[in-house]
């Protein structure tokens, strides 16, 4: 592959991390409103802003190293009404303008809790319209390997398995910082973190499981296609057989196994420290899975024709 195409993987895999991370997180504030109060996930709502915000602009910094001359970018919204590459640049752009409109209203408790929630739903709406418009953009006739379901379902396995561990990690990290300033309220913290730990375990294994059912359907479908189609399938279980079933383990261990381990230690309170390097072990395995599923995704494409 070219520097370009690891634009892309950069950009895809990150700006779906974003958008699944900014979807779990309102739904991880919603609960805690309801169980706790408006104010008990403060901390983790702020710093978790801030990190998807630097995951998107990275991930959008990425994008513009695919483009020829970075400079025209503006160009390519020209054709929303035809393009989905123009429309994933349009959503792109109003996800990132919505997002930093809502954490600015949120760090500086600005318009009226109504206002903030309406922002935050616009925002993820235009996040959701992002990972769509990125697998409509490979739905090519001329390229088989791309041009199927499995595209836009993959794309939204990861970036919810991604934003759920992605958050996972947060959540443990602004842990150990609440309990540095604030000893005293280490207990009454605990249940909260614990719970949005178990959610994020019970949605790893749940996306686990979306990935391993479409998968060997997909394989199935190349199997039965077009020469293309064939000789994709044939290079990723030989010319890159390794790296395939690499991936393969690793998500696995990542979002199964430590999945599964995390949501034990979560029901175990005094296990803080176990169920720390856990979530953030998922996280690191599934994010070199999914870079090496996202470089199979590009390296492995053969089109037909010319």
């Amino acid at each position: 592959m070219n520097a370009r195409e690891w634009a892309l993987v950069a950009f895809t895999i990150l700006g779906q991390m974003s958008v699944g991370a900014f979807l779990m997180l309102g739904v991880v504030h919603l609960l805690a409103g309801r169980t706790k109060g408006t104010g008990e996930d403060d901390g983790l709502l702020d710093r978790a802003l801030l990190a998807v915000g630097g995951v998107l602009i990275v991930g959008m910094g990425a994008s513009l190293l695919h483009l020829g001359s970075p400079m025209g970018a503006y160009l390519a919204v020209a054709n929303l009404g035809s393009s989905w590459l123009s429309r994933e640049i349009g959503f792109g752009v109003g996800y990132a303008v919505l997002g930093a409109l809502f954490a600015m209203l949120r760090w500086r408790r600005l318009g009226s809790f109504g206002l903030r929630r309406v922002v935050a739903i616009l925002a993820g709406m235009a996040g959701i319209g992002l990972v769509y418009s990125m697998g409509q953009v490979y739905m090519l006739p001329a390229q088989p390997s791309w041009n199927s379901v499995a595209t836009p379902v993959g794309f939204f396995a990861t970036s919810i398995l991604l934003g759920c561990l992605a958050l996972g990690s947060v959540t443990v990290i602004n842990g150990w910082i609440e309990k540095g300033r604030d000893t005293s309220g280490a207990e009454r913290r605990g249940e909260p973190l614990r719970a949005a730990l178990k959610w994020v375990a019970m949605l790893s294994i749940v996306m686990l499981g979306v990935e391993f059912v479409v998968l060997p359907v997909y394989l199935a479908s190349l199997a039965v296609g077009p020469t293309a189609a064939v000789s994709s399938v044939g290079m990723l279980t030989g010319e890159y057989g390794n790296l395939f079933w690499a991936r393969l383990v690793l998500v696995f261990v990542g979002a199964g196994v430590f999945g599964a381990l995390l949501y034990r230690s979560t029901s175990e309170p005094g296990r803080e420290r176990t169920t720390a390097v856990l979530a953030v072990s998922a996280f690191a395995l599934v994010l070199v899975s999914e870079v090496l599923g996202r470089f199979l995704f590009y390296a492995t494409h053969v089109k037909i024709g010319l």
